[in-house]
């Protein structure tokens, strides 16, 4: 009996000491302006900046957050078409990135692109749009800045001269493009087409150069292990796949998540990815081992239609909360899976 009661005794610890952290529950971060809803969109980390970039759409404000302190600067001028959030995400700014020293973000009421100066907190210049923007990239090795245009099928393409954005050509996407990444180490950015394909571009001859299956019925988010060339694909059906860009986009790997996603994020410190289901309410972390292979670390409550999401290097998870108008920010209880 004693045996018998020391063996469950080691058992219980062994099961303890192997258990996985729960991850606690989201803290809410409200953003100025946002009690009447928001229609988020995009949400990305600058890590030149060290602030996640939050397009804050009808509120007229591109928010700046301080992941050591969560204080929230807003960038004012953009769109206010109105009072309250009525569903989607098509007024005024609904992505950011930033490079050169200065942020670029859409307004897609206006169908502009907007040259912020990050250190006055001031709109420094506009530019009209030849389509409604969805996405906005700085590509660094060509000082260039690129906004997805889908309904036009394209990517236009822009010079910078200081504050000033120059149109400089149009890239095709048939049946896209959604989604923007930069892979400046091979000089390609990825974008995808709104099925089960991931398209690979020649930055500097603004030129598409192959086309991969993606394993996705429905492709959405994107994100980028530069170092490894493993690009990351978000499915609308929930999914989270994994393709090895350096031979021919042969897929690594595989996870299901909740469903509904759309944006997705990427820590390469921790080797996580962050999977948001708008339709299922969750925030699904994956861990991304050797090989590229996928596996589910654990999921958590966020909101209805919190499809967006961006992290930070400290360890966070920010999840759009549209009806709230705010921020979910989750803290990723996990060890590296590098």
């Amino acid at each position: 009996m004693r045996i018998l009661r020391s063996g469950i005794l080691v058992g219980l610890i062994a099961a303890t000491a192997f258990a996985k952290p729960d991850i606690a529950k989201p803290v809410k971060l409200a953003l100025p302006g946002g009690d009447g809803g928001i229609g988020f969109d995009d949400l990305l980390y600058s890590s030149s900046l060290h602030r996640v970039l939050a397009p804050a759409g009808r509120t007229g404000k591109l928010d700046l957050i301080d992941p050591k302190t969560q204080k929230v600067d807003s960038i004012a001028g953009f769109s206010t078409d109105s009072e309250k959030f009525g569903g989607g995400h098509g007024e005024g700014t609904t992505s950011a990135d930033s490079g050169g020293g200065l942020i670029f973000a859409s307004d897609r009421s206006r169908g502009e692109v907007v040259v912020v100066d990050p250190k006055t907190l001031k709109i420094v210049g506009k530019t009209k749009l030849a389509g409604g923007p969805d996405y906005v990239r700085w590509v660094e090795p060509v000082k260039e800045v690129w906004v997805t245009e889908p309904n036009k099928k394209q990517i236009e393409i822009f010079a910078l001269d200081k504050t000033s954005l120059a149109h400089k050509a149009t890239i095709d996407v048939p049946g896209g493009p959604e989604s923007l990444v930069v892979d400046g180490a091979r000089g390609r950015a990825y974008t995808h087409t709104w099925d089960d394909a991931s398209v690979s571009i020649d930055i500097a001859k603004h030129k598409e150069v192959a086309r991969w299956k993606n394993g996705c019925k429905g492709s959405r988010g994107i994100a980028l292990d530069d170092k490894r060339g493993w690009l990351f694909v978000g499915c609308d059906e929930g999914k989270a796949t994994v393709l090895d860009v350096a031979h021919d986009g042969k897929q690594l790997g595989s996870a299901d998540t909740g469903k509904g996603v759309d944006i997705i994020a990427y820590n390469p410190a921790l080797s996580h990815l962050y999977v948001p289901g708008g339709d299922s309410a969750t925030l699904t972390i994956l861990g991304v081992g050797a090989g590229g292979k996928l596996s589910v670390l654990g999921s958590v409550a966020t909101a209805a239609d919190g499809h967006c999401v961006a992290a930070d290097e400290l360890g966070h998870a920010y999840v759009c909360d549209p009806k709230q108008g705010a921020l979910l920010v989750v803290t990723d209880p996990y060890e590296s899976t590098r």
